[in-house]
């Protein structure tokens, strides 16, 4: 008899949560055992080793993501369109994958170094692409200012949007959408009153 896909999604939820909180090297199969309410031994039921429960929980969030990013991408929208999509699509991965991307933020650096994890480094240069992509196609449509540093307006978007995980919790009081129209208004707009 074969795990059922609820019960490792269930395993795979918990140990994300372990590993958000604990990082990835202080966490410990035991640990993720604990958390899940079994045996350490049970958890080799359905995982061969915790790296590879950290491997599902990444390449899952990130096969969500892009999922969504490439459906933006592919829409045919306007550089200003294309960033609200892409930043709304960014508050519901942070929403749906909010520990996968706490993970991602913590252990990338150190992961991408390691076989396994190769597609980090080809995820990260995608994403810088098409947000690059993006802005840089603004400047050039007149549609953000012709004096943007395109390189840091980048970092500072995607800086300003992911760190939201480690204090966004989907139960709050803002949907991951209402959130994003704030972020949205302050980046499009300032925050500074017009006169």
């Amino acid at each position: 008899m074969s795990p059922s896909p609820d019960r490792r999604e269930e395993l795979l939820a918990t140990a994300a949560e372990v590993f958000a909180a604990q990082g990835y090297n202080a966490t410990t199969v035991r640990k993720i055992a604990d958390a899940a309410g079994m045996l350490a031994g049970s958890l080799y039921y359905h995982f061969d080793s915790k790296e590879s429960m950290l491997d599902e929980i990444l390449s899952t969030f990130l096969d969500d993501l892009w999922a969504r990013y490439d459906a933006v991408l592919a829409a045919g929208l306007g550089p200003r369109e294309t960033i609200e999509a892409l930043v709304t699509e960014s508050f519901r991965e942070i929403d749906r994958h909010r520990a996968a991307v706490a993970i991602y933020q913590k252990e990338s650096k150190h992961l991408r170094t390691q076989p396994r994890f190769g597609y980090l480094t080809e995820s990260q240069q995608k994403f810088e692409k098409a947000w690059l992509g993006t802005l840089e196609r603004g400047v050039a449509d007149r549609v953000f200012r012709a004096d943007l540093d395109v390189r840091l307006t980048y970092r500072f978007v995607r800086d300003t949007v992911w760190v939201a995980a480690s204090w966004y919790r989907p139960e709050g009081q803002h949907s991951p959408e209402e959130i994003a129209r704030q972020y949205l208004s302050m980046v499009l707009e300032g925050i500074a009153l017009r006169a």
